[in-house]
């Protein structure tokens, strides 16, 4: 939620600053205030714990490594252009509520490609989602929707991308990876943009650009990255999905557009498919294979294992270490820990449904049953 306030709350901003700096420039600036701003956060952050074990980075390794070039890719480079290039000829309440087609591109690749586990209600969520985004994306008198619209769609169907690349590496340090993503993006724009012709505008406008990056973009992508890690893709972007609402709200305030029908209905059915999203509810019966990796984490019931270091208790602290094998039930969400697929039987003598992990036994399930992937 907090990553979307912030994100949510930068968009009107940088509708005001699209007129004064060119788009691809601006979308440099935006992510290298991003990357510096977190770099000198990560310094304080080390200094003022004196290097101790829990400000441990768990920097992007192996095949992490390549998942974040992929993400930042089209989430750092391609995205922010085509949204700062949709934002010149689109009003910024509608763009901050048509953002919410992100949340849709982000679950579909989630459920479709990556195989996130997903139910009716979900469903039902990202379909109201779909249609307030087309809503908003009509233009009155014409029979089409307009280019603005079209850009910013194709911009969250960057992010969608790089929100489930991400997902792969969210086990590394969220605002590590939200660093590196702002200053590798930040480099690649300010100099497209240069060998472009522009020219960077003044010390004043920098700075400002540089803070509005640092907000909704660094730290909202740090936090991000976090939510990424305990909820999953889809379950993030929902929550996220609020983000466009708070910009929406900013946008009617600031610059004083006007409240129009297809932003109110646009704005309802989205709620309604948010809704959804935060109520909805999962518990099964569930297998943990064995695997090791390296996160902060606290010593809950997934993470019972020794240390073999000299431990001073302090909690949450980050290392590498062991999950051994577990099987138990509880609420959980596709998190770093329960990225498993699901299987539902459907029993012929009473009608009934039971759901389980795909490396759970079903020994105990006697009754005539029969399998399907979901």
């Amino acid at each position: 939620m907090g990553a979307a306030a912030l994100f949510g709350a930068s968009t009107p901003v940088a509708k005001t600053l699209v007129g004064e700096i060119p788009p691809v420039l601006l979308a440099g600036l935006l992510y290298a205030g991003s990357g510096l701003g977190l770099a000198v956060i990560l310094v304080i952050r080390r200094v003022a714990n004196g290097g101790k074990l829990t400000t441990e980075i768990a920097w992007p390794r192996g095949a992490d490594a390549g998942w974040l070039a992929g993400a930042i890719l089209f989430g750092g480079v391609l995205g922010p252009v085509l949204l700062m290039l949709g934002l010149t000829s689109t009003a910024a309440s509608v763009s901050a509520l048509l953002l919410n087609l992100e949340t849709v591109f982000t679950a579909a690749l989630a459920w479709f490609v990556f195989r996130e586990n997903f139910d009716r209600r979900i469903a039902a969520g990202m379909a109201l989602i779909v249609v307030g985004g087309m809503v908003l994306s009509w233009m009155p008198g014409e029979l089409t929707g307009s280019t603005g619209a079209l850009l910013i769609a194709a911009a969250c169907l960057c992010w969608a991308i790089d929100n489930n690349l991400t997902r792969n590496a969210a086990a590394s340090d969220a605002m590590a990876i939200a660093c590196i993503k702002g200053l590798v993006a930040g480099t690649v724009n300010i100099g497209a943009a240069i060998l472009l012709g522009a020219a960077m505008p003044t010390p004043s406008l920098t700075a400002a650009a540089g803070v509005v990056g640092l907000m909704g973009y660094g730290i909202s992508l740090a936090l991000f990255v976090r939510a990424l890690r305990e909820l999953g893709t889809a379950r993030t972007g929902a929550y996220f999905a609020v983000a466009p609402f708070v910009g929406a709200a900013l946008a009617l305030v600031l610059q004083n557009e006007p409240v129009s029908a297809p932003l109110v209905m646009a704005a309802v059915l989205m709620a309604c498919g948010v809704w959804l999203h935060l109520s909805e509810a999962h518990e099964h019966a569930h297998l943990h294979p064995s695997m090791q990796h390296s996160h902060s984490h606290v010593h809950d019931v997934h993470h019972r294992h020794r240390h073999d270091f000299d431990w001073d208790g302090s909690e949450p602290h980050t290392h590498f270490h062991m999950h051994r094998a577990l099987r138990h039930a509880h609420p959980h969400f596709p998190d770093i820990h329960h990225r498993h697929r699901h299987y539902l039987c459907r029993c012929s003598s009473n009608g009934c449904l039971f759901i389980r992990c795909c490396a759970m036994s079903t020994r105990r399930h006697t009754q005539t049953r029969s399998w399907r992937s979901t």
